[in-house]
């Protein structure tokens, strides 16, 4: 019988296998990269574009133009093409990012044939109707006004701006620059972004020649959008350790968000700062969670984070507390910091956080759409599966010393923008 007091022997990850992609082209040059994987006869294709043209005086041209792409062609209503999507028993969905708008199609394989043309219609023919932008201006409008009266949303707002100032990657969108939005302007984006030199398509499933030959027959061939347009690309430099408080008086919990431009995933370093990540505030494991949340009862939650952009990287600590321990809640974050730099890492800590990271990397790797999606990280970073290697040999191998190094290098509180936003 099994004795359920004895925990059963565990052991650490030995090897992580990646489905690379098969590359390809169409005949008008669009790269296609295929991960042909699993027995179902579902896909996914990712149709992938870089934003472009960025303007900062009209900061919303990118997001409404994903936003709105499926409402409406000349041939098809908003209605239409969701009634015919769903009728095929596809989805589609628009995603917008700093870097990129992806749209993306979920499709059986047998129903590629109905539903690509339509696809092709939404990339080629969108005609953004007026009363559909009237709409979205209005809900978006409502959205961002209720938005406007939470804490962390503020807060987060307020944080990208600083460090990122009037870029995609920082804007203060405000109630006006929705008032600006100009249907004619929607459609000089659309033309300049939407375009086969500037789309990658990432296919995922049971895809196949004949899937292949399908997506090349439908969008292999001549597009209707050529406009001139300009890959976004922007430049930053560190600002200095900022204090942020915006009051609200009336506040139960303040919402604290701090962190700095950091380094993002092609720099040598970005896999040790993502283990150092994860034991102070990436897991529920973590330091900052056993101190706020489980010691202190600051906090339902708080955690820590590094993002990758094209063009940068930063580093985020986030959380809400009770107002009357706002202040208590940063000095805590704050010693849990200087910790790290001053002391070393218990062997014991460091295999836990090396299991969870391994474990959690083969645990994300469950379908085919999965290594898609790894692949996605590495392509549009300039790197190639290396990486990973590296990234596991790391996790694997990286000591208490190596971590307390990269801690006093990029974990510096006197540089870290702080925002709170409530009461302190």
């Amino acid at each position: 019988m099994l004795n359920r007091t004895i925990a059963p022997v565990s052991k650490q990850v030995d090897e992580i296998n990646f489905i690379a992609p098969k590359a390809q082209q169409l005949d008008n040059g669009i790269r296609v990269f295929t991960v042909n994987a699993g027995q179902q006869e579902l896909v996914r294709i990712e149709f992938v574009f870089q934003n472009v043209n960025w303007d900062q005086n009209q900061p919303l041209q990118a997001v409404t133009v994903n936003s709105l792409i499926n409402n409406g062609t000349p041939t098809l209503s908003a209605k239409e093409i969701a009634d015919q999507i769903d009728y095929y028993g596809a989805f589609l969905q628009t995603e917008y990012a700093a870097d990129h708008t992806t749209i993306t199609l979920y499709s059986l394989n047998k129903h590629l044939v109905a539903v690509l043309p339509i696809v092709w219609s939404i990339l080629n023919e969108s005609s953004f109707p007026q009363n559909e932008l009237d709409i979205f201006i209005q809900n978006q409008k409502q959205k961002l006004s209720v938005n406007l009266q939470k804490n962390d949303f503020l807060a987060r707002k307020t944080f990208a701006n600083t460090i990122f100032g009037s870029t995609a990657y920082g804007s203060d969108i405000s109630l006006t620059d929705y008032d600006a939005i100009k249907r004619s302007d929607l459609l000089a984006y659309f033309k300049a972004a939407f375009k086969p030199e500037n789309c990658t398509i990432i296919a995922a499933g049971k895809f196949e020649d004949s899937q292949f030959n399908l997506l090349n027959q439908f969008f292999g061939k001549a597009w209707a959008n050529n406009d001139l347009s300009t890959i976004n690309q922007f430049t930053f430099t560190s600002v200095e350790g900022k204090d942020l408080y915006i009051e609200k008086p009336d506040a139960v919990q303040s919402a604290i968000r701090m962190g700095n431009l950091s380094i993002n995933r092609k720099h040598e370093d970005f896999s040790s700062l993502q283990i150092l990540n994860t034991l102070l505030g990436g897991y529920f494991g973590s330091r900052l969670m056993a101190n706020i949340r489980e010691d202190k009862g600051y906090t339902y939650g708080i955690g820590s984070g590094i993002a990758s952009l094209k063009d940068a990287g930063y580093f985020f600590i986030a959380t809400e507390v009770g107002t009357d321990v706002c202040t208590s809640a940063l000095t805590e974050i704050e010693k849990e910091i200087n910790i790290l730099k001053t002391e070393l890492v218990a062997e014991e800590e460091l295999d836990l956080v090396r299991n969870y990271m391994l474990g959690s990397m083969l645990g994300s790797l469950e379908n085919a759409f999965s290594h898609a999606d790894k692949f996605k990280n590495i392509y549009f970073s300039g790197l190639d599966y290396s990486y990973y290697d590296k990234y596991i040999h790391k996790v694997k191998t990286i000591t208490a010393e190596e971590l307390k190094a990269i801690a006093n290098t990029y974990l510096n509180w006197d540089a870290m923008t702080k925002v709170v936003v409530g009461k302190k």
